[in-house]
């Protein structure tokens, strides 16, 4: 490859194009480039193919064949967006306590039934918590081991028939799920039967 020699660099902004030694082309805008490591980040076209998105990619060019440069930006480049500091601080709050709340439920005993739940209900209804070995949600429903329908309770009214309907709702996803698992499994095995 081409490495870029003594003082060259790709500027923030260059559209270039590499092929890698695996024979995989990228493509797109260079976001950042380390020259010591020789690391190259490209924003590139979304491979969801989503418009409004980018893939970024980080390239080790120790691993690249060929470079072209597509388009050369020589103006300097926009300045960095501006972070929203308080916005980071609560979603890695928010994260580093739900990672404690699973820390927690382990640490409980909790089956892996239980700690299922609790995700599902977490996605739906952020105001849930552990206590001991039960799911707390919004203070005002209590979800006991083993973790049914049936083990749920609290005051009657719209939260507690909400949470019962997604409690409902998990289990009949997660018994699809394993119905449709052990079809699988059962079609591999007339498969691998049939070739023999």
């Amino acid at each position: 490859m081409a490495a870029p020699g003594p003082g060259e660099y790709f500027s923030v902004g260059s559209h270039v194009s590499c092929l890698t030694c695996l024979g995989q082309r990228l493509q797109g805008e260079v976001v950042a480039f380390d020259y010591q490591s020789k690391m190259l980040t490209l924003k590139c076209a979304s491979s969801s193919g989503k418009p409004n998105l980018s893939d970024v990619v980080l390239i080790n060019l120790a691993f690249v064949s060929e470079v072209d440069i597509i388009n050369d930006r020589t103006e300097t480049p926009p300045p960095l967006a501006s972070l929203n500091v308080s916005k980071l601080a609560n979603r890695a709050r928010t994260e580093k306590e739900d990672k404690l709340s699973q820390a927690y439920a382990i640490s409980a005993g909790v089956s892996v039934e239980g700690q299922q739940l609790f995700q599902t209900i977490h996605k739906t209804i952020k105001d849930c918590k552990w206590q001991e070995k039960n799911i707390i949600v919004m203070d005002d429903v209590v979800i006991s081991p083993p973790y049914q329908v049936d083990n749920c309770k609290g005051k009657e009214g719209s939260a507690l028939s909400h949470v019962r309907k997604i409690v409902e709702k998990h289990f009949r996803d997660v018994e699809s799920q394993k119905s449709m698992q052990r079809s699988q499994a059962q079609q591999t095995q007339k498969d691998s039967a049939l070739s023999s």
